[in-house]
């Protein structure tokens, strides 16, 4: 009995240490205790101990003296490892050293330490950027006409143009001490989202400027007279610019660009000097049909060895600035992609410029591939994420609004259940893109976060998509039918264009997302990798050797971690958030720990194979991404003081994500091509089975879609950050104008469509149907009033456009004669 009693405490105890990722050291000195205590209670003889510290002895000395592990174990392995090591390009070297990583590398490594995210203060608007938001923006948006530039101009104003550049709408990135506004990323996201809810057109283009482009390439690494010339011009609009990086074959691969430059010697005014002679064909550049300044991406070649290293001739990727019009530049032609933003074509033919156009100096060159990727998480993690929230704050509210409007059947279709299961998902996703957009424009600011901003241009895009076939399904043809009260139709069709730039999403998932995550985020894997490429063989072996055992260590402990959580309970997780969302910080650690022990395993079994295993690797992405997102909704919904209106977004939002997990990782063990390991990774991430998480229910659903029929907290949060104009001029404020009428005659409202309906009140027309009610003292007078003035604007707000023929054959330029709304002749026909 006592022996069994004593197996079983070693058990425990060694299953503790690994849960609790303690040392080598620690775990060789219980196995020598636990042999002392069967020594002890006469388990063991003296033959037994002998035969025991014989085998023990020498592998403890083995495994914890550094020395002699280095030159047994580890510096075979070395060797071993770094022949096996796949040759690595500067290009790839360079993508993969860009950037920082920040919070999601702990929801990589198994155990996230959750003070990192609680102690996140989340970035607010300075007393300047809001007055810039609640000014300069809100009189941006009063000038805009989104039909007007979508379907008659198929462009901005002048007018607009020129606010643009006076307000510095274009230079938000750049720092004050070089004339632009300073704002911060937090402030950037708002500013674009605010004018995204009112033109998408106009959203774009304050938004290139303000990620990846000159400015910020200039502010970055510019040399002093670079930025001494251009910055002030970029500021106060006598420049555009647009960045020449994609082309006819080039799109999400932008290490294959096959435009060059040459070095070469040209006399130039009379003086012999170093330039480049350039040759180009670029596509898909937002702002070039306006642009007078080009932020050019090309492979730099030197096959003369002018730049002073004769054994260098291709120096790779480089930027440099080129003047619109230089000579053999051609530019101004346009590409239209679904709305009306500048986009064309660059063609360059011999053109030549300056060793001095390169953007920092001649000393940059070749470095260009390393300044693209650092300076992608502007339009990676703030713009277009901020384009995602837009769409989601607008759909939410107008969907919610026209929900609750419109009625078929003697009811609001937002009560029927295959609508809310539309709408419950609009909610939902708003919630996490909303809780999404705010950590990661925190996460922008603090550091540079490249994997973060790829997950969230893939993740947030996708769930824009998301919402925006959601509502097309909920209106029908009120946002199938163009035209100036259309709300939605503009950002559907331009959803293709959120979808494929800063990398296509199915690239970004397939290959970014876990490419870069598992390598960056992982605590041991890139240390060891760079320990295998030291040139210093012995520093390399001492850092390898660290990285190596402490790397074992980790996969043991995430193992241990992982299934304990799955058999004995999440309830073993200590959670520091407390109330609601602490069942779900458990769940998602538990989850955390096998993502940590599934990518070892992979990366162990597949090596530089799992890169190919496209859908493998972006599982595992997909894992991650989820994770973060649960994460970003757990630290929004608290830090907005645990709402009862927000639990039920919350909630929607984390079961869906973990369902997303779950499917995830049940997709990658069902394909996983090792049926051993497949098994493994079974047993531990699901060991009763996937009785897991399954994705919100319809209670669940019903709730958040029936809260986007109402002024909640959150759509009172949301309502903060769009535009809504006057309602004679802007869709969105028609819509909710006549959804607040609503509000202010309810619940007397459904008691008359009631009262109609069962013959309680009657009459031919409205005015007849009202004054019986009154007449029956089941309305009063005031509300009465209120029914007539809400019933035109119900009837407006459900209408569509309708154009003269010769309006729509000549592009708009004719002027056509506004929708006169009818007024409604009988309750029971608009009922």
């Amino acid at each position: 009995m006592t022996s069994l009693l004593l197996s079983l405490a070693a058990v425990v105890c060694g299953l503790a240490l690994i849960y609790k990722g303690a040392s080598l050291l620690s775990f060789t000195a219980l196995i020598g205790l636990v042999a002392a205590g069967f020594f002890a209670i006469g388990d063991l003889s003296d033959t037994g101990l002998v035969v025991f510290g014989a085998v023990y002895l020498p592998l403890a000395a083995l495994l914890n003296v550094t020395p002699l592990r280095r030159l047994v174990l580890s510096g075979p392995i070395f060797k071993a490892f770094s022949k096996a090591l796949p040759a690595m390009s500067q290009t790839e070297r360079d993508a993969l050293e860009a950037g920082d990583t920040w919070w999601e590398a702990e929801m990589f490594g198994g155990k996230p330490d959750w003070s990192k995210l609680t102690d996140v203060k989340y970035t607010e608007l300075s007393a300047e950027e809001d007055a810039y938001l609640k000014g300069e923006t809100e009189e941006l948006c009063a000038l805009l006409d989104d039909w007007k530039i979508s379907y008659e101009l198929k462009d901005l104003p002048p007018e607009v143009w020129e606010f643009m550049k006076k307000k510095k709408f274009f230079a938000m990135l750049i720092p004050k001490e070089m004339g632009g506004l300073g704002f911060s990323p937090f402030a950037q996201s708002c500013v674009v989202a605010k004018i995204a809810t009112r033109s998408l057109t106009a959203s774009v283009t304050v938004m290139v400027p303000n990620s990846l482009g000159p400015g910020e390439l200039l502010a970055h690494y510019g040399t002093d007279e670079q930025k001494a010339y251009w910055l002030p011009r970029l500021v106060d609009g006598r420049e555009i610019p647009c960045f020449g990086l994609t082309g006819p074959e080039v799109g999400s691969d932008a290490s294959a660009i096959p435009d060059t430059g040459v070095v070469v010697k040209r006399v130039v005014n009379g003086v012999e000097e170093l330039g480049i002679v350039l040759n180009f064909s670029k596509r898909y550049i937002t702002l070039a049909p306006v642009a007078t300044v080009v932020g050019l991406a090309f492979k730099l070649k030197d096959p003369q060895g002018l730049l002073g290293d004769k054994s260098k001739v291709d120096y790779g990727i480089t930027c440099a600035l080129l003047p619109a019009n230089t000579a053999g530049t051609s530019i101004g032609r346009r590409h239209y992609a679904g709305a009306a933003f500048m986009n064309g074509p660059i063609f360059g033919k011999d053109v030549y410029i300056s060793l001095d156009n390169i953007i920092g100096g001649p000393a940059m060159a070749g470095q260009g591939w390393k300044m693209l990727v650092e300076c992608l998480s502007a339009g990676r993690g703030i713009s277009l994420p901020a384009l995602s929230a837009a769409s989601g704050w607008g759909m939410y509210l107008a969907t919610g609004a026209y929900a609750r409007i419109r009625r078929q059947f003697k009811l609001p279709i937002g009560k029927f259940e295959g609508v809310q299961e539309a709408t419950g998902k609009i909610g939902g996703l708003t919630y996490k893109l909303e809780a999404a957009r705010i950590l990661t424009a925190t996460g922008v600011q603090l550091c540079a976060p490249s994997v973060v901003t790829a997950m969230m241009k893939f993740h947030m895009t996708e769930m824009m998509r998301e919402i925006m076939l959601r509502a097309m399904d909920v209106h029908g043809g009120r946002t199938v039918i163009l035209g100036p009260r259309n709300y939605a139709g503009q950002a559907y069709q331009a959803m293709p264009v959120a979808i494929t730039v800063e990398g296509a999403n199915i690239m970004t998932r397939n290959l970014i997302v876990f490419g870069q995550g598992a390598i960056r985020c992982h605590p041991f894997v890139f240390t060891e990798m760079e320990a295998a490429r030291n040139p210093n063989k012995a520093e390399g072996l001492k850092t390898f050797d660290k990285a190596f055992f402490g790397h074992l260590g980790h996969i043991f402990s995430r193992m241990v971690r992982a299934f304990v959580m799955g058999t004995v309970g999440e309830w073993i997780v200590p959670s520091p958030i407390k109330g609601p969302m602490a069942k779900y910080v458990r769940a998602i650690e538990r989850r955390s720990a096998a993502l940590a022990f599934t990518a070892d395993i992979a990366m162990g079994i597949l090596g530089g194979d799992l890169k190919r295993k496209e859908r493998l690797s972006a599982r595992l992405g997909d894992v991650l991404s989820h994770l973060y997102m649960a994460s970003a909704v757990v630290k929004y919904f608290e830090e907005n003081g645990r709402l009862a209106d927000d639990l039920p977004h919350a909630r929607w939002a984390l079961e869906d994500s973990l369902a997303e997990i779950d499917k995830a990782f049940e997709d990658f063990i069902r394909n996983f091509p090792v049926a051993a390991a497949a098994t493994l990774l079974r047993s531990v991430v699901f060991p009763f089975g996937r009785n897991a998480v399954k994705g919100p229910n319809d209670k669940l659903n019903a709730e958040v879609a029936e809260m986007l029929m109402t002024r909640n907290a959150f759509a009172e949060r949301l309502l903060d950050k769009v535009y809504v104009g006057a309602a004679d001029k802007d869709p969105t404020g028609r819509i909710l104008a006549a959804y607040d009428k609503l509000l202010s005659i309810e619940p007397g409202y459904s008691n008359f469509l009631k009262a109609v309906s069962s013959g309680k009140v009657v009459g031919e027309d409205l005015e007849a149907q009202l004054a019986d009610a009154v007449s029956k003292n089941l309305l009063t007078s005031d509300l009465a009033q209120g029914i007539r003035e809400y019933e035109p604007m119900r009837f407006d707000a459900i209408l569509t456009d309708d154009f003269s023929k010769d309006y729509l054959r000549t592009a708009g330029a004719i002027p056509d004669e506004v929708w006169v709304t009818q007024p409604v002749s009988s309750f029971k026909d608009a009922a």
